[in-house]
């Protein structure tokens, strides 16, 4: 984006469709272009413009609030589906929690990007499929392969979202970069809305309850089941609409967190050799150790991401470098924990899929660590962290796609 800014400079009309394809990217890309622009008077019209603060709200067009409430509507209906049609919830919801929302965020950006009908047909292609082979898998007691083919494919739609989201430049780094924004920026709003839906909850079974009306049962199993459906969605809406709601709040949350979560990250690894715990012989202790992992990286990932939306920060940088390398450290115990555990007891589904996320997600990190360290010692810049973790992007829906549709079949639905 920061190169067609630069090459459109003087050309308004190109500049104000760059500006319409994807407001929060163009202000994020030319905010970062301006310290070199000033002296242009097209530019410090731009930079007014992107920047001034509106005290009110912006709803965006009405065809886009036509479309977010009938999705909300829909995301509700969804997830009503074992009741409307009296459906077994335990074989629906493992399998199909990941459509009630991924599919109509999906079909969102494909319209607000304007997909061609044949990446369109692609989509609702691949979503039709997975829809069938998840429902049509046996429905086994204690099968691993399922479990592990629902978690996966909820990963899997999470790609096809990011697919729509870039639109029509697949291999941009900068709109990869951006669908980890739109993540962590989805996360913070949908928060705030869900802890606004708490109270409200809690005002309105009160209020009921004073006149004589217990309407608990019907509040949650209608009201709030579609208000948890609805909430991604009008979190996305107002993130896409209002960029400025989050703008400020997302960078100061990644800069909070990435410090206390490397203190918490060495206090617990010391610990651990206090506690007598470990994850070679304790099966239980070595999943919460790779949730842990999980969690650490996926951190890590929004971080980088919301740092390179600001100018360089050295000591945030260094932090972030020291956040990886001890997340190395953890990824390597328990790679090794796992490779233990497969030469004395053997390969099992779990185990299979455990060792290859960990191999993904230490080569992902050695990329991303180098990539600091080189940012610290002033031989790089920050934007080609982003550009390792967009162009890993890709590798991980691969590994989505294999767990989901490919396990299940080698591992004979065991």
């Amino acid at each position: 984006m920061k190169d067609e800014i630069q090459f459109n400079l003087n050309n308004p009309r190109q500049l104000e469709k760059l500006y319409r394809e994807d407001k929060p990217t163009f202000k994020r890309s030319f905010n970062a272009l301006y310290p070199e622009l000033q002296e242009n008077r097209l530019a410090d019209f731009w930079h007014e413009r992107i920047n001034y603060e509106n005290a009110d709200i912006s709803w965006g067009t009405s065809k886009e609030l036509i479309f977010v409430i009938v999705a909300s509507l829909l995301a509700g209906a969804i997830a009503k589906v074992p009741a409307f049609l009296f459906l077994d919830e335990e074989f629906f919801y493992p399998r199909n929690i990941g459509f009630i929302v991924f599919p109509l965020l999906t079909a969102y950006f494909a319209w607000k990007n304007k997909l061609s009908v044949k990446k369109i047909a692609f989509i609702g292609g691949v979503t039709l499929i997975s829809l069938f082979f998840i429902n049509s898998l046996p429905d086994v007691n204690q099968s691993d392969t399922l479990t592990l083919s629902c978690i996966h494919l909820v990963l899997f739609l999470w790609s096809i979202l990011g697919f729509a989201f870039v639109g029509n430049k697949l291999n941009n780094h900068e709109k990869q970069l951006g669908f980890l924004r739109y993540n962590g920026d989805l996360a913070v709003m949908t928060t705030l809305i869900l802890l606004a839906g708490v109270i409200l909850t809690g005002i309105t079974i009160g209020l009921f309850e004073l006149i004589g009306f217990e309407i608990q049962n019907f509040y949650f199993q209608y009201v709030v089941i579609i208000g948890l459906a609805a909430s991604p969605i009008v979190g996305t809406y107002l993130t896409q609409t209002n960029p400025q709601l989050v703008d400020k709040v997302s960078p100061v949350i990644a800069k909070i967190f990435s410090p206390l979560v490397l203190v918490t990250l060495v206090v617990y690894l010391v610990a651990i050799i206090y506690s007598g715990k470990d994850p070679y012989n304790d099966r239980e202790f070595l999943l919460i150790f790779n949730a842990l992992l999980i969690g650490v990286m996926a951190i890590i990932l929004f971080s980088v991401a919301e740092t390179s939306r600001t100018t360089k920060n050295q000591t945030g940088t260094f932090i972030l470098l020291l956040l990886s390398a001890v997340t190395v450290i953890v990824n390597g115990i328990a790679l090794s924990a796992i490779l233990f555990r497969i030469s004395e007891w053997g390969i099992t589904p779990n185990r299979a899929a455990v060792l290859g996320s960990n191999i993904l997600i230490l080569i992902n990190l050695l990329l991303v660590t180098v990539k600091l360290f080189r940012v610290v010692t002033n031989k790089a810049e920050l934007a080609e962290v982003g550009k390792s973790i967009a162009s890993f992007l890709p590798i991980y829906a691969l590994w989505a796609v294999i767990v989901t549709f490919i396990y299940p079949l080698i591992f004979g639905f065991k």
